[in-house]
């Protein structure tokens, strides 16, 4: 199971951090991910961390938001910074174990396991 916790309401500049905890099973071998859903839009892939620690982000957040992960705590953080209005939606975390999560952007199908989405809203 994973839950997430963290979302709110920012004004555009401002930052929030979201974390994912696990529980009941476990994610160490799985790429983690955090997706947005704008309105209107499908859920797409923002930032992932494979399980041998690599790291990527969408173009758009490249520089203002920051995954991570305490394997200790079981818990995936997404640091979200100079945020912007068109920004808000639903944020889920996720896990994938497809074979191509380490080298490849991964799609909302890739993904086996979700959240509950936690929502933010980013005013002008």
């Amino acid at each position: 199971q994973l839950a997430e916790s963290g979302g709110g309401s920012v004004q555009a500049g401002g930052s929030l951090r979201l974390s994912c905890q696990a529980s009941g099973y476990t994610y160490s071998s799985y790429c983690m991910g955090w997706l947005r859903q704008i309105p209107g839009k499908g859920r797409e892939e923002v930032a992932a961390i494979d399980d041998d620690g690599t790291i990527r982000y969408a173009d758009s957040v490249k520089g203002r938001f920051t995954i991570s992960k305490d394997q200790a705590k079981d818990t995936l953080y997404l640091q979200m910074n100079s945020l912007k209005p068109e920004e808000t939606g639903m944020y889920y975390c996720a896990a994938s174990n497809v074979p191509w999560a380490s080298y490849s952007r991964l799609r909302e199908s890739d993904y086996n396991f979700w959240g509950q989405g936690t929502h933010i809203t980013v005013s002008s």
